[in-house]
């Protein structure tokens, strides 16, 4: 892992509502917005950017924690400008803070967590057998 960072270096994505991010669940259309669900796809890429500069060819990113604070709706053909921030990263983790706007209007404020794992170790880890499965771990 390549520590390339420091905290308040900056990250910009930005992303065009369309209609598939919409707010919609098996029962149908909730809203015409640009969901919190898919707006979390976005922040996590914006801060993943991050993530591709450091890791080696040997590792990968996974995901830790998203806090979304939903401020304001995104509308369809809206472009939404996510800042991702360093926060800190140590070790192996790094913390980020984002802002989501469309033009000056706050869409959402909040963190993501990464941490940078070799793909062997996250290969073990998924394919461990999970209590749900009726198997005990020995």
């Amino acid at each position: 892992m390549k520590n390339l960072f420091r905290p308040g270096d900056k990250k910009v994505f930005q992303k065009t509502v369309i209609e598939e991010d919409f707010a919609r669940f098996e029962t149908g259309l909730v809203h015409p917005v640009c969901a919190t669900f898919s707006l979390a796809q976005a922040v996590e890429w914006a801060s993943r950017l991050f993530v591709l500069e450091m890791k080696d060819e040997d590792e990968e990113g996974i995901g830790t924690m998203l806090t979304i604070n939903h401020c304001s709706p995104a509308f369809l053909q809206e472009t939404i400008r996510i800042e991702a921030t360093v926060k800190t990263m140590e070790r192996n983790e790094l913390i980020c803070t984002y802002e989501a706007r469309v033009g000056d209007r706050l869409v959402a404020e909040g963190e993501t967590g990464q941490k940078i794992l070799k793909k062997e170790k996250l290969q073990k880890l998924f394919n461990q057998p999970s209590a749900a499965d009726g198997q005990s771990e020995r």
